[in-house]
Formats: structure tokens, C-alpha cells, sequence
């Protein structure tokens, strides 16, 4: 967009459409949001897979519980069912956890990877921007160049005009102020 602008003379600076420059930024803003969405859906799924643990959890301890309450004449039979419902809550309890590692891992790697790609549309920006300036100057360069040259040829000719107005160099063969020397 930079190189294909209309540039100012003499000031080094480019008009650049504000309206393509606003479709451009629109175009970055409405593609980094996917990647953020898809970390919250991962948060979301870990409140879930938490909830549904807890239930989980609350349905085997109620259900260890009635099955308690049948069988309190037996003694036998209310360790028995105590250590099972001690067994069940800890083996609802690794399980808990064991999920909560899984989704803090996922959601971790899930913001790495966000990171990543982040810093690497930085550095393609950073490029970019680089490639644009460079280009720029190489332009502004040849613009001067051609000046340059444009006042070196005209100043050749002012000389040249001044030195033959003095005399200091003959004039033409064909002039007819060259026959009177």
C-alpha cells in the first residue's frame, strides 16, 4: 500500500488511502480473534469437565451413602462399605485431578502455541515493514538520482552559456559572430 501511494515531492512522505488502510487492520483484528476463542472454548471445556466431576463425584458419594444406610445392622458390612466409599472418593478424587492435569496441560500448550503464532506474525510484520521502508528508500534514492543528474545537465549548460556569453569559448563555425574573430 506504502509503495503504490501517491508520495508528496520533496518531503518524503505518501497519501495513503485510509479506507484500504482500515480494510487492511480489519482484515488483522477479525484473524487473531479465532485463535484467542479457541483458548476460552478450552476453558470453558475444563469448567465443564470440572463440573461434571464434582456430579460425578457427589452422584458415588451419595450412592455409597444409601447403600450405607441399608445394611447399619451389619458391622461387617458398614466397614466394608466404609472402606469401599473410601476407595470410590479416592479414585474420584485421582480422577479429578488426573483431568484437571490434562486440561491445565492442553490449555498451557494452547497458549504457547498462541504465543507462537503471535510472535511470529510480529516478526513477519516487522519484516514486512522493513522490505516496505527499504523499498521506499531505494525509490526516494533513485528519484534524487535522477534529479541530480537533471541539475548536473542543466548546470552544464548554465556554464557553458556564461563561458561562451564572456568569450571564453568560440562560438560556432556557422554563427555569423564567428567570422568577425
Amino acid at each position: 500500500m506504502v509503495l503504490s501511494s501517491l508520495r508528496i515531492p520533496l518531503t518524503g512522505r505518501t497519501l495513503i488511502d485510509e479506507e484500504k488502510l482500515l480494510e487492511q487492520l480489519d482484515f488483522v483484528r477479525l484473524s487473531l480473534p479465532s485463535v484467542f476463542q479457541n483458548a476460552a472454548e478450552l476453558l470453558q471445556q475444563k469448567e465443564l469437565i470440572m463440573l461434571e466431576a464434582e456430579e460425578y463425584g457427589q452422584q458415588v458419594v451419595e450412592a455409597a451413602q444409601a447403600k450405607r444406610a441399608q445394611i447399619l445392622a451389619d458391622s461387617d458390612i458398614i466397614r466394608q462399605t466404609e472402606r469401599e466409599a473410601e476407595q470410590i472418593r479416592r479414585k474420584v478424587q485421582q480422577e479429578c485431578d488426573a483431568m484437571m492435569q490434562d486440561t491445565l496441560a492442553e490449555i498451557e500448550q494452547k497458549r504457547r502455541a498462541c504465543m507462537q503464532e503471535l510472535e511470529e506474525m510480529r516478526q513477519s510484520a516487522i519484516a514486512q515493514a522493513q522490505e516496505i521502508e527499504d523499498g521506499a528508500d531505494q525509490y526516494a534514492d533513485n528519484v534524487l538520482e535522477n534529479i541530480e543528474q537533471d541539475l548536473q545537465e542543466m548546470l552544464r549548460i548554465i556554464t557553458n552559456g556564461r563561458l561562451q556569453l564572456r568569450g571564453d569559448i568560440p562560438k560556432q563555425k556557422n554563427s555569423p559572430n564567428a567570422k568577425k574573430r
